[in-house]
Order: C-alpha cells, then structure tokens, then sequence
C-alpha cells in the first residue's frame, strides 16, 4: 500500500499522458457522455467498494464539466447490486472495476445492456471479464494494477480519467503538472498525517464527516481504515451527523472532518465550524483534512487530532481539486493508522483464517 501510494503522482502523468488524445478510449467514452446528455438520456457511474466511492466521483466531475447546461440528460453514480436490480433502459451505463472481475458491478453492465442502455467501463484490465460486458470502443484500461489488496491506485487512477473525460466534455486541457503536484504534495511532508494517525489509533471508532464532493473522499477513507487498519468506522454527510448521530459519540470516538470543495464554501465552512465545537463540547478527539484557504477559517484549537493543509489546485476544476487534493491524504491517514494499530493494511484482514473464511462465505 505504502509504494502504491507513492507511486500515484507519476502514475497520474502517465494516465493523462497517454488518454488525453482525441483518438483515445478515453475520448470515446467522454463522446458517448455527451451523445446521452444531448438526447436527455441518463449517465449512470457504477462500482462496488472502492470503485463505487471512485465512481461517485466522476459523476461529480462530469456534472461539474457540464454545469448547468439546458436541456441535458441526468448524471448520478449508483451502488452496482442496486443498479443490477434496476437497470436503465437507456443512456450511458459506466462501470469503474479495477481488476474487471467483481461479479456485482459485472452483472450491473450486463443487466443494462440487456435492459438498453449503452455500456463503458474504467478498468486496469481491458481483457477482464467486465470488459466483455461494455462495448469495445468504451473500454477505458489505466493498465497499471494495485499491488496490495487496500486499493489505493484503484481508486485514484478512475479519478484522472474521470478528470480526462471532464475535460474533454469542457473542451477544455487537463494541466497534467497540477494533478502531479496535487498528487505528490502530501507525500513530502507526512508529519501531520503521522501525528493524528498516533492520536486516534486508539479509538473505540472512527466518524468522519464530509459535503459536496467531498463525500466521496469521506466514504473511501471509512473504508480505508475499516479494511487496512482494522478501525469500526462510519461516515456522516455534514448534516446528517448532527440530526441525531451526535448522541451516538463520545470522548472514545474519533473524528475526521473533511472539507476542500470550493463550491458553496461558505456555508460549509460556517456548519463546519458548529460541528467542531459540538463534537469539542464532549471531547472528541477530532483530526481535519482541508484546503488552504479553509484551514485559515477553521479555528486552530477545533481540530485538537490535528489536520492536513492541501492545496487549492485553481488549475482544474472544483472537483478534481478537491478529490484528488484529498486522495493522498486520506490514503496516508488509513496507512499510517494502520501502522499505529500494528496491522498490515495489504491483507484486509485475510491473513487471519476467520476473515478468509468469511470473504469465502460472501463469494
């Protein structure tokens, strides 16, 4: 996990490197987005686990590209068990799938393109088993595999072809240089993330709390910590915590507020800063990951776990700042806490016979 996530920066450069061409799959895809929308035709993005949260984030990127266009059709992600189920009977279906064999999001492609709709996939592996459920010519393969099974590659690399198709359907240029740096910034400097990671690696739990684009993060750092450092962990959307979820913490839970969309800020900002004194009034220990500019406005003392400071990134947009300014990040916190806990991230438990006993059962 730890080499995964310090090769992201330059596997992202790669990515743009190679799919940012008119003549690429990843135009191809970004065309058949535009052909759906045009006709008023749904834009479905679908996964499981890691790749669901990635899929969260490129319809947010997408719908961040299009803007308030007239007249376009609807883009949401669904879970993939709930989309097999219900499958769109036209439109764009588009499955994020690492390795290409996860039987849920495999049989989400197949029942939408029995169901009508027209089927792309995002994968490592353009030869997978999900491959043979989309058509050809949308077949998106990054071709470079996570090498631990805490997927960290996995998901930022459908980001940044999240981000390529965006751009494209924005016509406009991905700066390659900024995804690098937004990338690479957080790995220079691991002090803070080490800190809060040594704060709250003994927790009963672990809440973290998140709005606008940032939920995606929110959902994929639970997981993070849930699968490699073996952590009960849930997320929250900012308000929703505070309807209820409050009374279910205490000074044994930890919390993790995440906030660098630029979108809306000020609001978020302003309810942030409520959640952080309610949370500071039963003591909790309480870690952040914001933007710069954010981190000036949230008091010092609130968050008392620590936080991480990312850039704003104005060179792309609102939301690939944010997702991929806190992609690292949130990557690191659950690989250090990990660490703290005394657990190897790589094995999501199954080097104990009872976890691999029970992955089994779930096949």
């Amino acid at each position: 996990m730890t080499e995964m996530i310090d090769a992201e920066p330059n596997l992202a450069v790669r990515l743009i490197r190679r799919l940012d061409d008119a003549s690429s799959s990843a135009a191809r895809l970004a065309s058949a987005v535009a052909d759906a929308l045009a006709r008023d035709e749904p834009v479905v993005v679908t996964g499981c686990g890691t790749s669901e949260h990635a899929a969260l984030a490129i319809a947010e990127q997408i719908r961040d590209a299009i803007g308030n266009a007239p007249r376009v059709g609807t883009v949401r992600a669904a879970q993939a068990f709930e989309l097999a189920l219900d499958p769109p009977t036209r439109g764009l279906v588009i499955g994020v799938s690492h390795e290409g064999g996860t039987a849920a999001t495999n049989r989400a492609l197949e029942a939408a393109r029995h169901a009508g709709a027209s089927v792309g996939l995002i994968t490592a592996a353009g030869s997978s088993p999900g491959a043979a459920e989309a058509a050809p010519e949308l077949v998106v393969a990054t071709e470079e595999l996570d090498q631990s099974w805490c997927h960290t590659v996995g998901y930022v690399s459908p980001i940044v072809v999240g981000a390529i198709v965006a751009a494209r359907l924005a016509d406009a240029t991905l700066d390659a240089g900024a995804v690098r740096e937004l990338l690479a910034a957080p790995l220079r400097d691991t002090l803070a993330v080490e800190r809060i990671a040594s704060r709250l690696a003994g927790v009963d739990r672990l809440v973290v709390v998140a709005s606008g684009v940032d939920r995606a993060t929110g959902r994929e750092l639970v997981l993070k910590v849930e699968e490699g450092a073996a952590l009960p962990a849930a997320y929250r959307d900012l308000e929703t915590f505070l309807h209820g979820h409050l009374a279910g913490v205490d000074e044994r839970t930890g919390l993790v507020l995440v906030l660098a969309d630029r979108r809306q800020r000020g609001p978020r900002i302003e309810r942030s800063r409520q959640l952080l004194a309610a949370v500071g009034a039963l003591g909790l220990p309480t870690a952040a990951i914001l933007a710069v500019d954010v981190s000036a406005s949230i008091p010092a003392d609130s968050t008392t776990a620590g936080r991480i400071v990312v850039r704003e990134a104005p060179e792309l947009t609102a939301s690939t700042a944010a997702l991929l300014g806190t992609a690292v990040p949130l990557q690191l916190l659950a690989e250090r806490l990990a660490r703290a806990r005394g657990r190897n991230p790589d094995a999501i438990r199954r080097d104990d016979p009872r976890y691999l006993a029970a992955a089994a059962a779930a096949e």
